[in-house]
């Protein structure tokens, strides 16, 4: 089995600048609801290049920031933000980590990954009473980008399919708030946050190349033929060149024990 990390060489650059962050309103509600503050460490779980860990470490007292990806932990280290410790490992393996004290756990895009329901069991061991389960990502059904019927053609011609877990929602049908609701944290809220973002086509091409099932791994040699065919694509679909415009959904569920 293709592990994550191999899904995602080389793609820890474009994911660092192609993929957008969750946004101040997002972060700002996180760290209000958790009540973060000097004394608070946060674990950071399948963290990427940081998306979350950069802007939290600001608010708590320190973020542990867990990947398989060592290409993923130097993206988001070589920024040199103060209050993050970057630990090389996977949602299988938290026992044998050198986490320390974990008040809380935050996840962004990154859940559907894992063995659902031995994670949540695992952190029902790590957590404090007062620990929260922190999952941020898109609703269950989110819109289509005007733009991905054009690279979702590309792909195709490519022979590039969308891979998911055998354990994800794809996969099992049972969407995050399924499986919560039948772990020991199950009482769940949940918050939309919404805005428009400009994506050029040059932020798309890169965005393509940040995710595991087109990643620079994935094409090997072909990745310049895949380029320039995406970059022709859109052209096409919008000969004006102006910027795609997209409605960004972010779903913020925050679970913690009865």
């Amino acid at each position: 089995m293709i592990s994550r990390a191999e899904l995602f060489a080389g793609a820890a650059a474009y994911y660092a600048r192609h993929r957008t962050d969750y946004g101040p309103e997002v972060v700002e509600h996180i760290a209000s609801e958790l009540a973060l503050d000097a004394a608070s460490r946060v674990l950071d779980l399948g963290c990427g290049p940081g998306t979350l860990a950069i802007p939290l470490a600001a608010r708590a007292g320190e973020v542990v920031a867990v990947d398989p990806s060592e290409e993923m932990l130097a993206e988001g280290a070589r920024h040199g933000v103060p209050g993050i410790r970057w630990v090389r490992g996977d949602s299988s393996m938290l026992d044998e980590l050198p986490l320390g004290r974990i008040d809380h756990v935050v996840m962004g895009r990154s859940f559907h990954w894992m063995d659902r329901e031995r994670v949540l069991d695992d952190l029902d061991r790590l957590l404090p009473a007062h620990g929260a389960v922190v999952i941020v990502g898109p609703v269950h059904d989110p819109e289509e980008p005007s733009w991905e019927p054009v690279a979702q053609a590309v792909r195709r011609d490519f022979g590039l399919e969308w891979r998911a877990n055998s354990e994800s929602y794809e996969q099992t049908g049972r969407h995050h708030d399924d499986v919560l609701r039948e772990s020991p944290f199950r009482r769940m809220e949940s918050r939309c946050f919404t805005r428009v973002i400009r994506r050029s086509a040059e932020d798309i091409v890169g965005l393509q190349l940040s995710f595991s099932y087109s990643s620079p791994a994935r094409l090997g040699d072909r990745l310049p033929a895949f380029t320039e065919a995406l970059r022709e694509a859109l052209a096409a679909a919008n000969p004006g060149g102006a910027d795609w415009k997209e409605e960004d959904v972010t779903d913020v569920l925050i679970a913690r024990r009865p």
